[in-house]
Formats: structure tokens, C-alpha cells, sequence
């Protein structure tokens, strides 16, 4: 079965949502006062300015702090409209997408929010241009217009996927009022109009949220106060979980504490296996004069790294070799890696480095952070590159905001990356991963590859853009500007006094913590 085999209709069907006053349901847990739902997380939140962050651990606040024109509900493969009361695209061109806002929106600190807030937050995102932002996500979006109560986009180019797009991180609403147009936010504060708001923040240890009473959109009721608390490493998620000292652990727990859970029972916990769509990949930096810009070596890397060996050996068989950018069960997925190197070969290694007249051994190193990678995976990497005899490496662990900057700014030969898809559309997997303003800044640019996206995107049955999206990963398998490693399902563990666990996450980045409540 294909999970994402379905059609984007080119015009979307204006949904109208009537709410009333939100009611006793939603003050419910806050009135009582209930003790907050407590969630343990690996992940790292970059920045609460959505302007300012383009990876997992901050999305997943977002989707619960911020409101963007329309949303995903569990379940559903399409975004509906959430601060819009209808969206839809104005014309079979695919160029003018236009939506109209729910009355009486507001933001948590009461400031109105209007047509102009929402043209504020895209042109910000443009205006700022942090390497760390959602722009590779905005790359089709020419410029907005705010009318009275109506906002309209107009494409550079055609694209049917970008009602998914601003369903996302990419389109959080902020208050023009307490957001500068053009720098990020600072403070550990953040003002949106989502189901929730920010009680109390600090940085790399907690976010304490409360509903937001004040919130109008497609939720028909709110849930407990939450408080996300982020840990350092996995064997810290780990002793948390173990001490129950959490509730819910919802990313990073160990290869091993996972398989020990899953396979082997545990009683009083509970464990939902979702859908995988997270991906990792090592990154080649392609700038001129790097040791891996030649084809020819990062071919050879690609013919000695082993799959099999890292998800049996570092994350004990809870992973899966990937061997394309697409994960398996995607449309359009294929085996381009596998079709070049079915298995780990050094002599083919070897002979393409003769070929092209490199000399070995190729001195390289390799990066990478919390969440990008384990020390483990990093090692044993290096192990299998350097056994061959033609490579020499180094791997060095960064903290997170230093590894952002690091790989943006091109300090790095190599790093591995963690890819957690945006929204349901084998698109998230290949315009900002390998189109040319990649989210990955390796300086990877193919005219053949951006051709095909723009096809891809013209195309409002998703499973006719297969081909193009197969066409595009041959290329990619060739010219190697990464090297996919594995893919992975998403497990959320819980107390048996939690219910909502199995809704809180999908495989996207998003979080639904107001799902969360206690039995």
C-alpha cells in the first residue's frame, strides 16, 4: 500500500467551520488545575521565532503555540483550514492561492489577528532570510497581498503543494506588534494564536504551556497544561522515563530501551508505533576545493558505507536501510542507491578513486550533533571508511546551535542530518533536501533536478509526479551530494494514566499535545 497515493485537488473546496463561544470543554483541565501532562524529548528547539527555525524539536512547539491558515488533523491527509475559514486556489494555473480568515482571530496577548498579520509573518520569513529558516519551504512564493479580511498568495511558478506548506511551521501566524520585521525574536517568549501559550520557558530544560481560552480554529476543544522537558542525551531521556519522572516519551529514547519496550512488553505502558517518515542522511559539502566536491569520492563513500551494519549495530534493528531520499511506502519511492552499490564493495571504491586519479588516502571530516546523530553511528562510519585504507577520518560532535551555523556556513566536509517530513507529500523529501536553496546548504545545485520539482509541482495528481520524483533520485544517486542511511518509525511510549498518546504525533514534526489528557 502507498500512504500518499492521493490527489491535491487544484481547487480546494472553501470549508466554513462555525464556532461559537469554546466553552466549559475547553477550561475544563485548566480551571481544575490538574497536574501538567509531563513530555521528555531529545529534541532541541533552535529558536521560538518561526522565522528563525527549520527543524524538529522547534516545529513541534509550534504547531502548538502558532496558527497557520490551515492544518492537518489526525487522520487526515489534506490540510483544512484553521485561522482560515476557507482557502482555495483562484484559477486551473496553479499561481493564485487565496484564503479568507475567520472573524474575531486574536492572538494570546488579545492583539487582533488580521489579513495584514498574516502578509507580516510570510513577508518576515522572506525579509530575515536566517540559513536556519523555513525558506527552501517558501521557494515558489512570489509575494502577498492583504485585503480586509482575505489573503492572497501569488507563485513565481505552479504549485499544488503549497496549501501543504503553509499548513506547516512555514505559515505560524505572529503579531506584527511584538515581532520586528526584520530580527528574529530573543527572549524565550513567543505570541501566537494556537491552542496553547508559553506559561513559563527555559532553554534546553522546559516549556511549561497552558491552553489558550482564547483560541478559534479547527479544534473543537483543548487539553491539559503540558510541560515538554528536553534532555541532553538518550540515556538521560532514558533514566527520566525509567524513574517516571515522565509521562511521555516522545523522541530519543535509545535503540535498546525501545526494542526492550516494544518487543519484550512492559506493564503499565503504553506504545504507539507510527508511521515512518524520518529519514537520516550524511551530507556532503560540495564547495569548490572540499575533499569530498569530486564525484568520484563521494561515489567511493557511497560504495564502502554498509546500512545493514548501522541498523544492526547501532540502533538495534529499530531502524531500516534507506536507500533512496523517498522512505519506503512514499509515492515515488525507489532504490537508486541500492541499483548502484547493492551491497558495501571497496573494490569499486577503490577503482573509482584510481579512475579519476585521487589520491588516497582522502582526509576528510565528518560532523554531527545531538539528534543528527549518535557517537556510536558516527564511529562506526568512520570505522567502515577507514578500514578500506582509502580514506582518513575525523568525526567531531558539536552542540546543536553551533552545528546549525557549522554546516550552513560550510565548515564541514561531511554531516550527518536527520530529515523529519513536513507535510504529507513525497515533496519534503526532495525540494529542500536537494533542490537548489536545500535546507541542507551543501551547495548542491542541478538544473536537471530543479526542472523536475518544477514538474513535480505542476502535477495535481500526486501519483502521476512518481516518475519525475524516481528521475530525480537516479540523478541524485549519481552525482551523491548525500548519502541516505536509514529510515525509522516514530514511537511514543506512556503511562497507562494518559490517554491521547497514541494521537500525539504522526511521523511529521508536528506535536499534538492538546490530544494529551488524564484518565
Amino acid at each position: 500500500m502507498e500512504w500518499f497515493q492521493f490527489r491535491v485537488v487544484a481547487i480546494i473546496v472553501a470549508v466554513s467551520v462555525t464556532f461559537g463561544v469554546i466553552g466549559i470543554r475547553l477550561l475544563e483541565a485548566y480551571e481544575k488545575g490538574e497536574k501538567p501532562i509531563l513530555v521528555g524529548t531529545t529534541d532541541t528547539v533552535s529558536s521560538l521565532d518561526p522565522a528563525g527555525a527549520y527543524d524538529v524539536g522547534s516545529w513541534a512547539v509550534y504547531s502548538n503555540l502558532y496558527q497557520s491558515l490551515l492544518t492537518f488533523e489526525r487522520g487526515k491527509e489534506e490540510p483544512v483550514p484553521d485561522a482560515a475559514r476557507s482557502c482555495e486556489f483562484t484559477g486551473a494555473d496553479l499561481l493564485q492561492y487565496t484564503c479568507e480568515l475567520r472573524s474575531d482571530l486574536r492572538f494570546a496577548n488579545g492583539n487582533p489577528l488580521t489579513a495584514e498579520a498574516v502578509k507580516f509573518s510570510f513577508d518576515r520569513i522572506r525579509r530575515i532570510k536566517s540559513p536556519q529558516g523555513p525558506m527552501p519551504l517558501l521557494d515558489t512564493l512570489g509575494s502577498v497581498k492583504a485585503r480586509d479580511n482575505t489573503v492572497t498568495f501569488f507563485l513565481r511558478s505552479p504549485d499544488a503543494t503549497f496549501p501543504f506548506k503553509i499548513a506547516t511551521g512555514a505559515g505560524s501566524i505572529v503579531d506584527p506588534a511584538t515581532y520586528e520585521k526584520d530580527r528574529l525574536r530573543e527572549d524565550g517568549d513567543a505570541n501566537g494564536s494556537g491552542p496553547y501559550r508559553i506559561d513559563a520557558y527555559s532553554e534546553g530544560r522546559e516549556a511549561r504551556l497552558v491552553p489558550n481560552t482564547g483560541y478559534r480554529g479547527a479544534l473543537g476543544s483543548l487539553g491539559n497544561r503540558v510541560t515538554v522537558r528536553y534532555y541532553d542525551s538518550p540515556g538521560e531521556l532514558e533514566k527520566a522515563w525509567q524513574k517516571r519522572e515522565i509521562d511521555v516519551a516522545a523522541r530519543g529514547l535509545p535503540p535498546e530501551a525501545l526494542t526492550s519496550v516494544v518487543e519484550a512488553g512492559a506493564r503499565n505502558v503504553n506504545v504507539e508505533e507510527n508511521t515512518a517518515y524520518a529519514t537520516r542522511s550524511l551530507v556532503f559539502n560540495l564547495r569548490r576545493n572540499a575533499p569530498l566536491s569530486e564525484p568520484a569520492v563521494r561515489q567511493a563513500v557511497a560504495a564502502v558505507i554498509d546500512r545493514q551494519a548501522l541498523a544492526r549495530d547501532v540502533h538495534d534493528r529499530t531502524v531500516t536501510p534507506l536507500y533512496s531520499l523517498i522512505p519506503t511506502g512514499v509515492n515515488g519511492h525507489t532504490t537508486s542507491f541500492f541499483e548502484n552499490d547493492p551491497r558495501p564493495d571497496p573494490d569499486r571504491a577503490r577503482q573509482l578513486l584510481e579512475d579519476a586519479g585521487i589520491e588516497t588516502p582522502v582526509r576528510f571530516r565528518i560532523a554531527y550533533s545531538q539528534g543528527s546523530a549518535t557517537d556510536a553511528e558516527a564511529e562506526l562510519i568512520r570505522d567502515q571508511l577507514e578500514e578500506t585504507g582509502l580514506f582518513e577520518v575525523d568525526v567531531t560532535r558539536h552542540a546543536w546551535a553551533q552545528f546549525q551555523e557549522g554546516f550552513a556556513e560550510g565548515k564541514y566536509d561531511a554531516y550527518c542530518i536527520g530529515w523529519v517530513a513536513d507535510f504529507p507529500d513525497p515533496e519534503t523529501f526532495v525540494t529542500p533536501v536537494v533542490g537548489s536553496g536545500s535546507a541542507f546548504h551543501n551547495q548542491y545545485r542541478d538544473s536537471r533536478v530543479d526542472r523536475l520539482i518544477r514538474a513535480t509541482q505542476r502535477t495535481t495528481d500526486r501519483r502521476e509526479a512518481a516518475r519525475d520524483f524516481a528521475a530525480i533520485q537516479e540523478i541524485v544517486a549519481e552525482d551523491v551530494p548525500l548519502i541516505p542511511l536509514w529510515e525509522r518509525k516514530d514511537y511514543v511510549l506512556s503511562t497507562d494514566g494518559v490517554a491521547g498518546y497514541q494521537y500525539l504525533s504522526d511521523g511529521s514534526g508536528a506535536w499534538r499535545l492538546w490530544e494529551l489528557s488524564r484518565i
